[in-house]
């Protein structure tokens, strides 16, 4: 018996279908989040450009911010709590603390609210949600980089020249984005049923501030070392300031271990929460 051949045969070049179906979400899910990589480009890309093409300072924001918070904390901690430099020019801590500070905040705030921020695309469109807050971290890094390389010249110019420590330093970022993203899947998640973590935010970032060593040294600070490695980014801060200075101040490894591990838990615990809560963000965004 002969059957009728398909209107529309399909040909070679048919993308293949995508089926979505109930209870195949979870073993499909990273897979997927490979396949729409490109989209995670993209959304970087948005943000990059919108982040500095309507700003009316551009790309010189990312500047102008440092560089009046290494002015001020400089003036606080330097000038009027006298806290020691350990022979290393004070604006140069400041400036080397505000380095994985200003990393950490730009990816965090970004991740934090990249859900809410792309509520039209959420609530109409297929795709691993994950790939929104990591799509985020892209003009944390920009900003970043900006900010590394006009600090280098700076410190050059004070006559510390970054030694074999600097080729470390990619793995004090890579620690530094990790806190921030899974510090950023709890908060994105959360803003999303409870939209009052938009305003708790700023203010746990203002309190973060003082409590991670940005305008201060902790190896001169041996009382209070133990509880201010209770923060995972005063191990960032040390590390940092030890890769750009050249070993000119000290690491305290315990704390870079209590860093790392936590890191790690904020990370795997921040994924699987939201994971848990995925599946009802189109429904109440």
């Amino acid at each position: 018996m002969d059957f009728p051949a398909p209107a529309n045969p399909p040909t070679l070049a048919d993308p293949p279908a995508l089926v979505l179906a109930a209870g195949r979400a979870s073993a499909h899910y990273w897979r997927d989040l490979w396949r729409y990589r490109e989209l995670a480009g993209f959304l970087a890309w948005r943000d990059i450009k919108v982040r500095y093409k309507q700003a009316v300072l551009g790309i010189a924001w990312a500047v102008v911010q440092p560089a009046v918070q290494t002015i001020l904390l400089t003036f606080v901690f330097g000038k009027l709590a006298k806290m020691p430099d350990g022979g290393v020019p004070y604006p140069l801590l400041v400036l080397c603390g505000l380095l994985p500070w200003q990393l950490f905040t730009g990816a965090f705030n970004g991740a934090g609210g990249s859900l809410v921020g792309n509520s039209h695309l959420i609530s109409k469109v297929y795709f691993p949600r994950l790939i929104v807050p990591v799509s985020a971290l892209a003009v944390a890094l920009l900003d970043f980089a900006v900010m590394l390389v006009l600090a280098l010249p700076v410190i050059a110019f004070f006559g510390l020249w970054p030694g074999w420590q600097l080729l470390l330093l990619p793995a004090f970022i890579l620690l530094t984005l990790v806190i921030a993203l899974g510090a950023g899947l709890w908060i994105t998640a959360l803003t999303v049923k409870f939209r009052d973590f938009r305003f708790i935010t700023p203010f746990i970032l203002q309190v973060g501030m003082f409590v991670t060593p940005v305008g201060y040294r902790t190896d001169f600070l041996p009382n209070w070392r133990d509880l201010l490695a209770l923060n995972p980014l005063s191990a960032v801060v040390d590390g940092m300031r030890w890769c750009l200075l050249g070993g000119r101040t000290e690491i305290y490894l315990p704390g870079l271990a209590a860093s790392i591990i936590t890191a790690v838990l904020l990370l795997v615990s921040g994924v699987w929460y939201f994971r848990r809560t995925e599946r009802s963000f189109a429904d109440i965004i």
